[in-house]
């Protein structure tokens, strides 16, 4: 198990440009599984959960060709169904979360999909209820094997089909349960050579699933109201090779943020896409930091003081996360750290997760003075950094509450500790050099 050892009281300067979004290109990369032609994407990031994904397409009989600059080729003109059954197979989806994505396009091409429940952040219950229904709706048929503790989901002609092979998905009108981001990823992959009209309602709406969307169009698939949360998807026959380039990581650029509120002594943050920030940079000017948007770069000037608004009406600002357009879950672990050396009080309240607040007592032993009040909702009482945080030994149960640790390791007096950096690393390009080019003392153990 690797760690870092951080020398905290360092200030960061500079440029730093943020890697392509984790989300949007398992999403992506799973979508080359639609069609036998080539599929380009660019601007991948170089972290662990990509390098996972692709290893296991390799694994399945998918090429993939090239890296330089994280530009990638897939070809998925030759797949291995053996392998699809195996045991093998099931152990490596079991490892990563983004597996999930596997079964819409499987679904869509091969007309099955095996899958067991997937790994990823210990963050409390994520649940697949969203994509199975969603499957079901389209007609397909789920089947728990009890021996192996796996799903078969099965979308096969009937016998008497003629004619070009073609998956039994039915275009179908669905209401689905929440806003999934993977489940609607899921499903649009598998509605896109579906017979007839897909209505998808309550869909969820962020950049990552406006990009595969734009991306499957790109490809031959007809899906229109993208960007809402109404989608309608008309089905084709046959989807073609295209090229797509990712978007920047818009959880990278609000980490970037929070380190520069904290440790910044100037730092520019290049090409972000400001338009598909979202709420991220207004976020962070309510707990008072000053994000200056110059073109698509943001600055953040060193900030010796920062003070949290309040409403109106005077009372305690509350920070909550909410599907797309809402603030994104991701970045509260950072905002709650940012939050340790402002000046006055804010209420963060994480409605998506049951676990992903715990991570607080970590920074509680480092001096914040944070009150968990329920697995959902923290108070947070700034330091105004009158008082500096202390080094401590600790580990990172998920990628953002690592993050958020290693920020508030940088902030520390002493050298602090971090264990389980490979939950980082699955989020975080090189995170440590980059840093360090800022000025930031972070040594990989």
């Amino acid at each position: 198990m690797a760690a870092f050892m951080i020398e905290g009281g360092h200030l960061l300067s500079g440029t730093i440009t943020p890697q392509g979004a984790k989300n949007e290109a398992l999403e992506v990369i799973c979508a080359s599984l639609l069609t036998n032609d080539e599929v380009t994407i660019s601007n991948i990031p170089n972290i662990r959960d990509v390098q996972n994904l692709m290893r296991l397409l390799r694994d399945i009989g998918v090429r993939v060709k090239g890296g330089a600059d994280g530009c990638f080729t897939f070809q998925a003109d030759a797949l291995n169904l053996d392998y699809l059954e195996s045991d093998a197979f099931v152990r490596s989806c079991a490892e990563l979360r983004g597996s999930v994505l596997m079964i819409g396009p499987l679904l869509a091409r091969m007309g099955k999909a095996v899958i067991t429940k997937p790994g990823g952040d210990k963050i409390g219950r994520r649940r697949l209820d969203t994509h199975f229904l969603g499957f079901a709706k389209l007609g397909a048929k789920l089947n728990h094997v009890e021996g192996r503790n796996v799903y078969e989901i099965t979308a096969l002609p009937s016998a008497g089909a003629t004619g070009s092979w073609r998956n039994s998905l039915r275009g179908t009108y669905m209401l689905l349960d929440e806003a999934s981001v993977t489940g609607t990823a899921n499903i649009v992959m598998a509605s896109v050579m579906a017979r007839g009209t897909t209505t998808i309602y309550n869909a969820a709406c962020e950049p990552y699933i406006q990009q595969l969307c734009h991306m499957l169009n790109s490809m031959g698939a007809n899906i229109s109201g993208i960007g809402s949360n109404l989608l309608t998807i008309v089905g084709v026959d046959a989807l073609h090779g295209t090229t797509h380039r990712v978007l920047p990581d818009m959880i990278e650029v609000g980490s970037f943020i929070g380190m520069a509120a904290i440790v910044g002594n100037g730092i520019r943050i290049k090409d972000v896409s400001l338009r598909d920030l979202g709420p991220i940079p207004d976020t962070f000017r309510r707990l008072g930091v000053r994000v200056k948007a110059e073109g698509d770069d943001l600055w953040i000037a060193r900030q010796r003081h920062y003070e949290i608004q309040s409403f109106i009406d005077g009372t305690i600002m509350t920070l909550a996360d909410a599907p797309w357009p809402g603030l994104t879950p991701d970045l509260l672990s950072v905002l709650i750290t940012v939050a340790t050396q402002a000046r006055g009080s804010v209420l963060i309240h994480q409605k998506m997760f049951e676990s992903r607040l715990f991570f607080v007592d970590k920074l509680i032993d480092m001096g914040a003075q944070i009150i968990l009040c329920d697995p959902h909702r923290a108070v947070v009482v700034g330091h105004d950094r009158k008082v500096t945080l202390r080094a401590q030994r600790m580990s990172s149960p998920d990628i953002r509450a690592g993050i958020a640790l290693l920020i508030a390791a940088m902030s520390a007096s002493g050298v602090s500790r971090i264990d389980n950096i490979e939950q980082i690393d699955r989020g975080y390009e090189r995170i440590d050099e980059r840093l360090n080019a800022l000025g930031a003392r972070i040594t990989r153990q």
